[in-house]
């Protein structure tokens, strides 16, 4: 019975081995610092990760940065144990970067990925549309929307049955701009409107007229009235003659007059950037030759743009043109044409993302996580919450109180820690903390938006403190982000601050270590350096004659017909401070007058100085950063004392490869 009992004990310690020394094949531990152990895979790419340029794999490699990563570790651990993490100023600046590292894992990476190809694909065409505009508040209510809407709808039905565009533009668009230029907006190109309005242009055709387009300024309606393959961006000079928007006649045919006179010089051959810099009205590019900053499509008054457009190679100018602004000649300095996909590609994104097309790609979002987390609504539970909203939610006066009573669940996501349920209070407090100060919106749609609102920031906030369990890789980063703050935090208090601020400190090591901080062999010296003979002469005379002069008293005398006479340097000079210097016998007194090329020069050798230490002022930058670097060895002793560290000396070795 013993001897079954004492094979069944064998059996079960055999198995528990195996399994331990499986699950160590798998990742062992190559470390453990103050409790904390650190597989051999963290270390690995920890290691790969920082040492990018030159990854080497040799003994000496990873044991020189295995030693730097057990002392940032002993680090965090200290910072920890003093309870730096529960700072919170930490919390709000660890909470910062998270926010902002978590972005990109909450939108459809798909959809935005379609996104930024739509947006390449379509940057490569600039569009000229005009457009007429009705006005209408994104929050307004229904029957002023639907006025809106019939207004605009009742000119597309005019402009159908034969009223001229531009015309309509003028006598009845709500935009201010249609006095100045009757609805033409010019060209433009992608990222450069909002969405729905870009999406209109380039997905109409030439000529036609768009049914009404809701963005958040109103309805528009719009007509594109030409398709080019895109400018890219240039870089031109223009010369300017200004004519004012109220100028006469006479006015203005002198501008004409006087704009033709310079076309006429440049066609002669004279210099466009000579012709700017005299003539040109625009006097901040006139001093530069008419340079103008580059630009691309929709930047400039359509005229300007299309005389770039239609320069084709550099150097090229154009005719006299007319713009608003009176007239213009054109010259084309430089061309750039857009990237290839894979070169504007991060930028694409970034631009997209800060884009009113990226809410196509949250919205995809939020769906895919109401789907994974069964998002579950209780519509009569929603409607009992409306009923406690007034006119007082109109007027940014809605009071919480209103909903004390109110607790129930409105929605709920659930995952397998279980489910999470959203209540009336929750939303309340939403509503207290959200609504507008007045809207002109019935209080049911303002409320109704909020709760829209109040779902996708749930949704959202919800997914976001998942990522840590759901992404490996986004949960390291926060961990290197929340140590690097720590770390920062901590050495900065022990060694870069204390460094600066202890002065009894500093003193104490600069003592201790003076012969670090030497100055060479030197001498202190004048050295005169004369334009010619006839001046050192003059030099000589003038200093035998006023014994102990000083420099600015000399070169006031010797410098009165040319500032360039006599140049006086003097201080204390080491081997390679000065060639002159360098060339003489290192004793007390004058030397004789040496040539230089045309100049003539000598020196006067005020002393001889032997080595000695520098005082801490004169080093006290070298000093403070030898101070710190003490200060970080010994705080490392203390650690390494205070916290046991173990390494696996044959999990390190198995990093070891060519």
């Amino acid at each position: 019975m013993k001897r079954n009992l004492l094979s069944f004990i064998i059996v079960l310690f055999v198995i528990q081995l195996s399994q331990r020394v499986l699950a160590q094949g798998a990742d062992p531990v190559l470390l453990s610092v103050a409790g904390e152990n650190i597989s051999k895979s963290e270390f690995e790419r920890v290691y790969k990760k920082n040492n990018t340029k030159d990854l080497a794999f040799d003994r000496k490699s990873i044991d020189d940065y295995l030693q730097l990563y057990i002392n940032y570790k002993l680090k965090v651990k200290e910072a920890m144990e003093l309870g730096m993490d529960t700072a919170q100023s930490f919390k709000d600046e660890l909470g910062g970067y998270r926010k902002q590292l978590a972005q990109p894992y909450l939108v459809d990476k798909d959809v935005t990925d379609n996104l930024v190809k739509e947006a390449y694909d379509r940057l490569k065409w600039d569009v000229r549309a005009s457009h007429i505009l009705i006005l209408c508040a994104p929050d307004a209510k229904p029957q002023d929307t639907l006025i809106a809407y019939n207004k605009i709808m009742k000119i597309r039905d005019d402009i159908m049955k034969g009223a001229e565009f531009t015309k309509e533009a003028k006598e009845k668009s709500e935009d201010k701009s249609v006095k100045d230029n009757g609805g033409d907006l010019g060209y433009f190109t992608a990222l450069s409107m909002v969405y729905t309005f870009e999406s209109a242009a380039y997905n109409a055709k030439l000529g036609e007229v768009t049914m009404p387009v809701r963005t958040r300024f109103g309805y528009h309606l719009i007509k594109v009235t030409d398709k080019r393959p895109a400018m890219g961006e240039v870089k031109v000079a223009h010369i300017m003659v200004k004519v004012a928007a109220n100028a006469n006649a006479a006015d203005s045919t002198k501008a004409k007059d006087k704009i033709d006179e310079i076309y006429n010089k440049l066609k002669a051959g004279g210099s466009f950037e000579d012709l700017a810099k005299q003539f040109s009205d625009d006097q901040g590019s006139g001093k530069n030759g008419g340079v103008l900053p580059p630009f691309g499509a929709g930047r400039m008054m359509p005229e300007f743009d299309k005389a770039c457009y239609d320069l084709k190679n550099v150097g090229d100018y154009s005719m006299p043109i007319k713009t608003s602004y009176g007239w213009h000649i054109v010259k084309l300095i430089e061309r750039k044409p857009i990237g290839k996909y894979e070169e504007m590609q991060n930028d694409l994104k970034s631009k997209v993302s800060k884009d009113s097309r990226s809410d196509l790609s949250k919205a995809s979002k939020i769906n895919s996580i109401k789907a994974k987390y069964q998002f579950k609504q209780y519509p009569k539970v929603v409607d009992e919450f409306m009923k406690v909203i007034d006119s007082t939610l109109a007027q940014g006066k809605w009071a919480i109180e209103k909903a004390g009573k109110l607790n129930k669940p409105m929605f709920s996501l659930t995952d397998k820690s279980g489910e999470k349920k959203f209540t009336q209070a929750d939303f309340a407090k939403y509503v207290e903390a959200h609504e507008p100060k007045k809207s002109s919106s019935l209080p049911e749609v303002i409320a109704r938006n909020l709760y829209n609102d109040f779902i996708n920031e749930t949704c959202m906030n919800y997914e976001e403190s998942k990522l840590d369990d759901n992404f490996s890789e986004f949960k390291s980063l926060m961990q290197e982000y929340r140590d690097g703050i720590l770390l920062f935090e901590l050495t900065d208090k022990k060694v870069w601050t204390k460094a600066v601020k202890d002065s009894t400190g500093l003193a104490d090591f600069y003592a201790k270590n003076k012969s670090n901080y030497m100055w060479p062999n030197r001498v202190n010296a004048v050295v005169y350096t004369c334009a010619n003979s006839q001046v050192a002469k003059e030099v000589h005379a003038t200093m035998k004659k006023s014994p102990g002069i000083d420099a600015d008293s000399l070169m006031k005398i010797i410098n009165k017909d040319s500032q360039l006479n006599l140049q006086v340097k003097s201080g204390k000079f080491a081997k390679g401070d000065n060639d002159v210097v360098d060339g003489i016998k290192w004793e007390k007194g004058v030397t004789k007058d040496m040539t230089k090329g045309t100049q003539v020069v000598f020196v006067d050798v005020k002393d001889v100085l032997p080595s000695q230490p520098k005082t801490l002022d004169e080093a006290k930058g070298l000093i403070t950063a030898d101070y710190q670097t003490y200060l970080e060895k010994e705080w490392i002793e203390s650690l390494r004392k205070k916290y046991p560290v173990k390494v696996n000396d044959d999990v390190v070795s198995s990093l070891v490869h060519k």
